[in-house]
């Protein structure tokens, strides 16, 4: 991998509402210079959910454009070529994925979804808070990797243990 060079990232989940939708624009947001993120689901929802883009904007975070889409989209002919493909969710790091062009390298970073919490509002944007968190933890130590260093093995290696360490460690 050339020094300089922008990377595509793909993220997926199963309804590109929540976790997806977060996680696309908080790396757009922390290195758009180095990275594009797209996010999208296999059973997409109608739209991001509102406590997600809620959250974003009480960070400053962009949400213009932002959109619920099938990972469909980025199977056609014309659409990005990734470098990268993160599952936040574990029923879509389960699913038969599309073949990603330029063989991408994948990793599953999975954090619980915080669209199924339930109570109250607060109790609600408290769960997209500590979603958010645990994927903003992971990006950090994503782009921080040093990417032109590292071969494809250890490059898949160090992506995978981002999502396990984190996991393990109660993230």
């Amino acid at each position: 991998m050339t020094e300089n060079r922008k990377y595509n990232v793909l993220f997926l989940c199963t309804h590109n509402s929540a976790r997806s939708i977060l996680a696309e624009a908080a790396l757009n947001d922390l290195a758009g210079d180095r990275f594009t993120a797209y996010s999208a689901g296999s059973h997409p929802g109608t739209a991001p959910n509102p406590f997600a883009l809620d959250l974003l904007r009480s960070k400053g975070i962009a949400t213009n454009g932002l959109r619920s889409k099938n990972w469909d989209e980025f199977a056609l002919d014309g659409a990005p070529t990734f470098g990268f493909v993160f599952t936040v969710c574990d029923n879509a790091a389960g699913e038969v994925c599309p073949i990603w062009p330029g063989h991408p390298a994948k990793a599953h970073w999975g954090v619980p979804d915080p669209s199924t919490a339930e109570g109250t509002d607060d109790d609600k944007r408290k769960a997209f808070s500590q979603a958010f968190a645990q994927l903003r933890r992971r990006i950090d130590l994503f782009i921080n990797l040093p990417l032109e260093k590292l071969d494809r093995l250890a490059m898949q290696n160090e992506l995978q243990t981002i999502g396990d360490t984190l996991r393990e460690k109660g993230d």
